[in-house]
């Protein structure tokens, strides 16, 4: 009988327009962009010029402080800009796509038969280690310290987030070896959900882990607090289940394979799908006549509490799984506000009589904040919505005073902004938490440096 991790700590939202399961086969595009700011806490220097020939595979930049971690260009073709924005900052590589796609031969291997280290220079030498994350600090995973684990969460629980079962279906074997790969580095965990027919290869460093709860349980780093806290000069990596992906198919295929199937969801699609799509795919014509046109929109490169904003002219990210869009909110007029019993909008804590249409109703929520700049209130609200074992109200005063060492004492080495994304949906505060977080965790690691 296998031992389940039962949290009872988090929030379901559900939200009207999840993505149903159907999918838009792939088709190519003429162009496609790389962008930089989905690797966080990496500096790129651009490794090509305009008019360079690249093939599916080759860098175009690489970090800064780590040479030899390179980032692939998902197609090949000729690279048409190096866009910069304020201070020369890179905001994204454009790639004109060939018509036939030419890839770089890195060879089939077994994972299974090399070193770790084996193991982790093919990552480098392809171009996808960088698409891991490193706790402590939640940044691009850095090859100067090796990690105590590798974490991997095989599920999503955000509000309008993709399932994993169907955007790996037709690509189980490239997850399992994948997985053998990266257990082949340190000790590999995978979070499944409870009921969660996913299979994992049974080989030696490679760990199942069964969570049930609410959301943010399917969040990597509430899982790695639940199984192994990372403590100050610990170090662990986590990876997308899609990029565990993308690792299987470079050791089965010998090439870097960047597609993927992405949700795009929300109560302003008309037909909420699937797509196939590629790395650096524009995002426009994912939302051709998807679009209701009702009302201001928010396009967002992700799900609704942890995405960020986005505009036609944006292109998918490397970790992207959603584009969801929900109404924006600043046009509506509502008579006596929120006076109003309102039986259509979502309730944390009962305010309004729509508790009583029980969970299944579907929401459809706008991206208002209702309220303006206040004290910070010491409710307990956090702690009722965050399943991890620190004191997240403490901790996010502590990061706004800038003390270090409470932070420390607290546990900023645990958290990714993400984990208190639905803090910030129920704070009362109306703080943003996941800025300040991102904030504390820049601010300790450049101490740290």
């Amino acid at each position: 009988m296998e031992n389940v991790i039962k949290l009872k700590k988090g929030l379901d939202i559900n939200l009207k327009g999840k993505a149903t399961l159907k999918c838009t086969p792939f088709k190519l595009d003429k162009e496609y962009a790389l962008v930089p700011d989905a690797f966080i806490g990496m500096t790129p220097k651009v490794v090509v010029r305009e008019g360079d020939h690249v093939k599916a595979g080759e860098p175009l930049f690489v970090n800064k402080k780590f040479p030899e971690v390179g980032f692939a260009s998902p197609v090949s073709g000729t690279v048409t800009a190096v866009i910069r924005g304020e201070r020369r900052k890179l905001l994204c590589v454009k790639v004109e796509s060939d018509s036939k796609q030419d890839f770089v031969d890195y060879g089939k291997k077994d994972p299974s038969t090399l070193s770790g280290d084996e193991v982790l220079q093919h990552l480098l030498s392809a171009g996808l280690f960088g698409f891991m994350r490193q706790l402590p600090y939640a940044v691009s995973a850095e090859p100067s310290s090796m990690p105590k684990a590798i974490f991997v969460s095989a599920f999503r629980d955000m509000p309008l987030a993709a399932d994993f079962d169907y955007e790996i279906e037709g690509n189980e074997k490239y997850f399992a070896t994948g997985l053998i790969a990266l257990s082949r580095i340190a000790e590999t965990h995978v979070g499944l959900k409870a009921g969660q027919n996913l299979t994992v290869p049974d080989v030696k460093g490679l760990e199942t882990h069964v969570f049930s709860g609410p959301c943010p349980v399917g969040n990597v780093g509430v899982q790695v607090n639940h199984i192994s806290p990372v403590n100050k000069g610990d170090v662990v990596w986590t990876a997308d289940p899609m990029v565990v992906v993308f690792i299987g198919r470079l050791f089965l295929d010998g090439k870097v394979d960047l597609h993927k199937r992405i949700a795009i969801a929300g109560s302003e699609v008309k037909n909420p799908e699937y797509a196939e799509v590629l790395v650096g795919q524009p995002i426009k014509p994912l939302l051709e006549n998807q679009l209701t046109g009702e009302r201001h929109l928010r396009i967002i490169d992700g799900n609704p509490l942890t995405g960020k904003p986005c505009g036609l002219d944006h292109y998918v990210g490397a970790l992207t799984s959603e584009i969801t869009v929900i109404p924006e909110g600043d046009d509506r007029d509502e008579f006596i506000g929120w006076i109003m019993p309102r039986f259509k909008d979502f309730s944390a804590n009962r305010s309004y009589f729509s508790w009583l249409m029980g969970k299944k109703k579907e929401y459809t929520l706008d991206a208002r904040i209702k309220g303006g700049a206040r004290h910070i209130i010491m409710s307990g609200e956090y702690d009722r919505v965050l399943p991890m074992d620190i004191y997240g109200e403490y901790l996010i005063k502590a990061i706004i005073a800038g003390d270090i060492d409470k932070m420390e004492q607290l546990g900023i080495y645990e958290v990714s902004p993400e984990d208190f994304a639905v803090a910030e949906f129920v704070d009362s505060s109306k703080l943003e938490l996941q800025r300040i977080v991102r904030e504390g965790l820049d601010m300790l690691r450049k101490e740290n440096a």
